[in-house]
């Protein structure tokens, strides 16, 4: 009851300010009128001191006292008439803002709004945040604040971050992460992507730096060696850059996806794409993109990335069809695929993952939860098995390193 009253008090402070200016106006119209005819008045007294002191004619004070008195009269009866009729003045507009204006308010506000949910303080809701990811992470953020060398916190925070385009703060909780866990190729990946995508796709030197420490720890990741020949091609070495792709070309499977995209910049760098022969053993390669990885190509100079990443999108998705037990992976695909605007993969993607993690469990209600974060309906049957995220965790607190 509070709260209609609540909204019943702003709404008539609303029109209260919306209306002030119109009746307003209409007062300071009847007001200038009347101070004429209060002139045209002085005017008459005046002409009557003149006539008696001798200054004008007989005739010229009646001629004068002739046209004053038309002037007063018109503007006493404009007086006259609008203060008969006081409540016509802007009527329509009036009543569209006492009535209407409320009245579209409260039905927007019943339609697309929740009147039925209790209020609760911010405290409640941290404590019990359900599928609200901005809650997730300003516990996440909380919890962090009073237990700063948390890595895990950091670790989980970073590309949420980076997935938000919170830029400044995703670096500074993929160093953190990387300070208190130790490097791993996918924080030093994120973290170089991170600098990339500041830098608006410029592989920096720091960047460069970070992607040579990953490579140290995972010599075939063909994202971070791809990026450092960028690097190469950016600061103007083409023949360094040529070698780099073709390096990366020689040990990529004949059918990698981002090998067209690497045999363009060969043939850009001045080197022959039909000399690159694929080995006959396909080495490993990293399970896929997060949708951070796909952001941070996105802002990068060449418009054929979307081809690399499409197709790393795709080889992580047949990955985890041949080994769905990887729920990082599936928080990667889903999340992926809702960067790359299709809803209709990130759907697919939700629905088998939460075949292999049943929506009854954390890991499942994890998913749930990311893809109403990404707008992704789940299918009617799956999303009423359990839809509440885990108490106490943060957004990807669970998923498996």
């Amino acid at each position: 009851m509070l709260f209609w009253i609540l909204v019943a008090v702003l709404t008539a402070a609303v029109a209260a300010i919306l209306l002030y200016p119109l009746l307003r106006g209409a007062k300071a119209a009847e007001d200038t009128r009347a101070g004429e005819a209060a002139v045209y008045r002085d005017q008459l007294r005046e002409l009557d001191r003149d006539l008696s002191s001798g200054l004008i004619s007989a005739d010229e004070a009646d001629y004068a006292r002739a046209e004053i008195g038309r002037r007063l009269i018109a503007v006493s009866g404009t007086v006259t008439a609008e203060a008969r009729k006081p409540a016509r003045h802007h009527r329509l507009t009036e009543a569209f803002i006492v009535l209407l204006l409320p009245v579209i308010g409260l039905c927007l506000y019943i339609n697309t709004g929740r009147p039925d949910l209790p209020s609760q303080p911010l405290e409640a809701r941290l404590a019990n945040p359900g599928n609200d990811m901005a809650v997730l992470v300003a516990k996440a953020e909380r919890h962090l604040a009073q237990n700063p060398d948390d890595g895990k916190g950091w670790d989980v925070l970073a590309p949420i971050y980076f997935g938000t385009m919170r830029l400044s703060d995703a670096e500074t909780a993929y160093r953190n992460a990387i300070r208190l866990l130790g490097p791993s190729p996918a924080r030093l990946d994120g973290l170089a992507e991170t600098l990339m995508a500041i830098s608006e796709g410029v592989v920096t030197e720091d960047a460069r730096k970070v992607l040579e420490q990953s490579l140290a720890l995972e010599p075939n990741n063909p994202r971070a060696r791809f990026y450092v020949a960028l690097s190469m091609e950016q600061a103007g070495r083409p023949e360094e850059a040529r070698d780099a792709f073709e390096a990366l070309a020689k040990v990529s499977p004949a059918d990698a996806p981002w090998l067209p995209l690497v045999n363009e910049h060969i043939a850009k760098n001045g080197g022959t794409v039909a000399a690159q022969v694929p080995p006959a053993t396909p080495p490993s390669v990293p399970g896929g993109p997060s949708a951070e990885d796909v952001a941070a190509a996105a802002t990068m100079r060449s418009g054929d990335r979307q081809q690399m990443i499409r197709g790393m999108v795709e080889s992580l998705d047949a990955k985890l069809s041949a080994d769905p037990d990887n729920f990082e992976g599936w928080m990667r695909l889903i999340r992926s695929y809702a960067v790359l605007a299709d809803k209709e993969h990130a759907a697919d993607a939700l629905k088998r993952g939460l075949a292999a993690f049943p929506a009854s469990g954390d890991q499942g209600r994890q998913l749930l939860a990311l893809a109403k974060e990404l707008g992704i309906a789940p299918e009617r049957s799956v999303a009423t098995e359990g839809s509440v995220a885990p108490e106490g965790k943060s957004a990807t607190e669970g998923k498996s390193k």
